[in-house]
């Protein structure tokens, strides 16, 4: 049975980084580059006031997650890797666990990345919360 290996990806450094290396490790494995539209995102760009933001504000949120994916694509056949792609909507590191449960995932790449606090020295708060959660293998690049 081939592996499923799942690989979180936002277009930051740290999650191209952990492309690159899913991408190299696990040639031989069916790699579903997962990226995530969180709603919590939509406070950060405007308020709630306009009737129709939340319609406008996902549309846009979701073809920014489009245009990630065929980056990631690009990536995976520049090196001769076929991948499959999905974009799903929720916090990121629960929605990141429930998929690769849901989709029979045996592996998640995530990229790390450097926060304040004695808790978030090694690991941002999105890959701890998915090494603590996930049902299956984690691995983190820095």
């Amino acid at each position: 049975m081939e592996r499923r290996v799942l690989v979180a990806y936002d277009d930051s450094a740290q999650s191209t980084e952990a492309l690159e290396f899913a991408l190299e490790e696990f040639a031989d494995a069916t790699l579903v580059v997962l990226t995530i539209v969180d709603p919590a995102e939509a406070n950060t760009r405007r308020a709630f006031s306009m009737p129709t933001f939340a319609s406008e504000w996902y549309e846009e949120a979701r073809e920014e997650a489009e245009d990630r994916l065929a980056e990631a694509t690009e990536l995976a056949t520049a090196v001769g890797v076929d991948v499959e792609t999905a974009v799903e909507v929720g916090r990121p590191s629960k929605t990141i666990v429930e998929y690769a449960r849901e989709h029979d995932c045996d592996h998640i790449v995530t990229g790390s990345h450097g926060r304040s606090g004695v808790s978030r020295i090694l690991l941002g708060s999105v890959a701890e919360t998915v090494v603590r959660r996930s049902p299956v293998p984690v691995t983190v690049v820095r």
